[in-house]
């Protein structure tokens, strides 16, 4: 069995979604799996989960609810129709039916700004909401277990879920092995979830401009979490001049480059077969550039991940200031 000497996690983002991510995530965990690595597969997105869907996973062992925050609600009795809340409330939740004045669970956010501004203190709060679920199929047709979490409609914080199911996939890992996160799009509390805690990161580009602003925004993210990226360019030959900008700015960055791959219409078609494409159609090029690629990640990353991260670290911490869009547009 392949060892990694201690528990290692390993993070598949990127900075934009429709950039196969998911997919070249299964083929890690079936490659990794099929090398005798010991894994767990955690899919964190948990707003928009399909892991299981390329896993062909179609049902779960185990289903664990996750509560936590609150939603606002308004004491009939009490409220005086001032419309306080109503005009505090910058998610639009408050809703006035038949002259009562009620707030929308869905879109509640619990942030106490309306009872803040009630003057006859009729806003009181239910705690301990279901804001999603984690699910657990202990062992996928590829020999290892998949958690996964899923918010609940209209639920916030989809980050502390996040966590969770992280949490229940490290558990499962135990003392050594490798807990490989499919993480969500982007650069929200989901994927800086996915990245705390981590120590490998391989992003995944796609040959467009936007793609590549995107990958500065996540490569942010690893650099203040002290994370070793590596990437990924897919679908490389629909714009090679990018491609270009793409790799420039990698090895600008010390972002080793481990792999292209090909436009490839059999992946879209194993996606509708709920087959990994390294099994529907292995020897397809898309399916053969990701088991390169997932093959060098086994033998010259995993197996002495300590350098690999040490090589490719950033050298200091970099502070990540987000920015914070406030209600109405105007940024900070």
């Amino acid at each position: 069995m392949a060892s990694t000497g201690a528990p290692v996690e390993l993070v598949v983002a990127s900075g934009k979604g429709g950039v196969g991510k998911s997919t070249l995530a299964a083929t890690l965990a079936i490659v990794l799996a099929r090398r005798g690595y010991r894994l767990v597969a955690v899919d964190a997105d948990a707003e928009a989960p399909n892991l299981h869907i390329v896993l062909g996973v179609d049902r779960w062992d185990e289903e664990i609810p996750v509560y936590e925050g609150r939603v606002a609600y308004i004491v009939d009795e009490l409220c005086t129709r001032c419309n306080a809340c109503a005009e505090a409330c910058v998610y639009g939740a408050v809703e006035v039916h038949d002259g009562r004045y009620w707030i929308n669970p869905w879109i509640c956010e619990g942030c106490i700004t309306c009872s803040a501004a009630c003057p006859p203190k009729a806003i009181r709060y239910r705690f301990r909401v279901k804001s999603g679920v984690v699910r657990l199929a202990r062992s996928t047709r590829y020999g290892f277990p998949l958690v996964g979490g899923e918010s609940a409609p209209g639920r916030p914080n989809s980050g502390k879920l996040v966590t969770e199911t992280k949490n229940r996939g490290k558990s499962l890992l135990g003392a050594e092995g490798v807990l490989l996160v499919d993480a969500a799009a982007g650069i929200g509390c989901q994927v800086i979830s996915s990245l705390t805690g981590a120590q490998l990161a391989l992003l995944v580009a796609e040959p467009t401009l936007a793609s590549l602003s995107d990958l500065k925004r996540i490569h942010r993210l690893t650099k203040h979490f002290g994370i070793a990226p590596m990437l990924v360019v897919n679908k490389y030959d629909l714009n090679p001049d990018i491609v270009g900008e793409i790799e420039d700015y990698a090895r600008a960055e010390n972002i080793p480059v481990i792999g292209r791959i090909p436009f490839d219409p059999a992946v879209p078609e194993s996606m509708v077969k709920a087959v990994p494409l390294v099994e529907y159609m292995p020897d397809s090029p898309a399916a053969e550039a990701m088991l390169r690629i997932a093959e060098f990640v086994a033998d010259k990353v995993l197996t002495d991940w300590r350098s690999w991260w040490s090589r490719y670290r950033p050298k200091k911490p970099e502070p990540y200031v987000p920015i914070i869009i406030r209600p109405g547009g105007s940024a900070k």
